[in-house]
């Protein structure tokens, strides 16, 4: 295979994937944001809004799972571009549609339908990322785009603060479709194009699961990011729930809370690059951030009785802050594997950890909350998402001065 020049750090790739993934993260958290006050809108009651409102992003979640093969194995058999073209377009249309729901059910098929589309987003950024950029780059390349990226969640809100639900979901729409005109001036990884010239296979999302030693590099590539969906599914975006169990009497904003919390995550996906390239270590500065989401879940749980919606507002961007590795996480999924399923491999790795919402994490919470309690049922799947988390990423290879450029057989 032909060596591809790598471009600089700064490139047309970096800026346009961090601003896509700054539309996708907009886009995907939008509902949490604005959960009580659409489901509201719509005639929901305090229990329904619960019940609806963990269904929907169910839904959402169980469309980003899908999605992720689907642009995963496109991004490998058609090119990255093509997956960061069609999957914009699917989600920004799908968000326009948003504005216009009636119904819960609606919202479940819509949210489900945008799920599909932003699921192409990152992985296939973070590939074509990552193949542009120098090895000795790469962390802090994909840090920026995350970091950037995340602040879309700072926006939504801000949105949220000034307009109606239903024009947030226009307005996100009418980003998607900027952002469409933006893409036009980006390039191709030369790493993929040299591979279409050769007969190798390209885009076997079973090729993922056919020998044992990729096997155990995608299961653990998955399970070492759950305590981002955990943290942002459960925690944030059901704190103010948590806030009533724990006795808190002022009412607490889940979407501000999310917005607290984002704004932290973009700073940890920043730094986490720069903590990367200082330790030369993809893992060590996981593990350093383990550390910190652990510190701030035992915060959550025992600081909280009869406190303040400031404090939790507050411990949730220090529980942000820690799963700020969502960048690095995502990184190592793209340099675990060759060049001809590295796409399948970067997009549906952490669309497995979104889908891990709906199918582990919140029927493990929803499981130990009714045999015990609301708060109780929350650190128990605590404990269990960092035990399985921290095995996985003693078992996961290390990446950091990797050579992308090789196929897998």
């Amino acid at each position: 295979m032909l060596e591809s020049k790598p471009h600089s750090l700064f490139n047309t790739a970096v800026i346009v994937a961090a601003l896509g993934y700054f539309v996708d993260i907009y886009d995907l958290l939008l509902f949490s944001i604005t959960r009580v006050e659409s489901l509201t809108s719509l005639g929901l009651s305090e229990q329904q809004r619960l019940s609806q409102g963990e269904s929907i992003i169910m839904w959402q979640m169980f469309g980003l799972l899908i999605g992720g093969i689907i642009w995963g194995v496109m991004g490998d058999k058609k090119g990255r571009l093509s997956v960061l073209f069609g999957s914009i377009i699917l989600y920004s249309l799908a968000n326009i549609a948003n504005g216009f729901i009636q119904t819960a059910d609606q919202f479940k098929l819509v949210r489900f339908i945008a799920g599909i589309g932003l699921a192409g987003e990152l992985g296939a950024g973070i590939t074509l990322v990552s193949e542009l950029t120098p090895k000795n780059k790469r962390g802090i390349a994909t840090s920026l785009v995350a970091g950037i990226g995340l602040t879309g969640a700072v926006v939504a809100f801000v949105m949220k603060q000034n307009f109606d639900w239903r024009t947030c979901y226009f307005i996100g729409g009418g980003l998607g479709m900027l952002l469409l005109v933006l893409r036009i001036s980006v390039f191709e990884s030369g790493m993929f194009n040299d591979l279409k010239k050769t007969n190798v296979q390209r885009g076997n999302f079973f090729m993922l699961f056919n020998t044992k030693k990729r096997l155990k590099k995608y299961v653990c590539s998955i399970l070492i990011g759950l305590p981002t969906w955990f943290v942002i599914g459960v925690l944030v975006s059901f704190s103010s729930e948590f806030g009533q169990q724990m006795g808190i009497v002022e009412k607490i904003d889940p979407g501000k809370a999310i917005m607290y919390a984002y704004a932290a995550i973009s700073i940890g996906d920043v730094l986490i690059g720069f903590i990367s390239q200082k330790f030369k270590s993809r893992k060590k500065a996981l593990y350093l951030f383990y550390f910190i989401t652990a510190i701030f879940m035992v915060l959550f749980f025992t600081t909280q009785w009869n406190g303040s919606a400031n404090r939790m507002y507050w411990i949730c961007a220090g529980l942000g802050f820690g799963t700020g590795f969502w960048a690095i996480f995502v990184t190592m999924g793209a340099e675990q594997f060759g060049t001809n399923i590295r796409a399948t491999a970067a997009t549906t790795i952490p669309n497995m950890v979104r889908g891990m919402l709906t199918i582990m994490i919140l029927p493990m919470f929803k499981l130990f909350r009714g045999v015990t309690d609301y708060v109780t049922g929350g650190w128990i799947t605590a404990i269990i998402i960092m035990l399985v988390t921290v095995l996985a990423a003693i078992f996961t290879e290390e990446t950091f001065h990797k050579d992308l450029n090789y196929v897998e057989d």
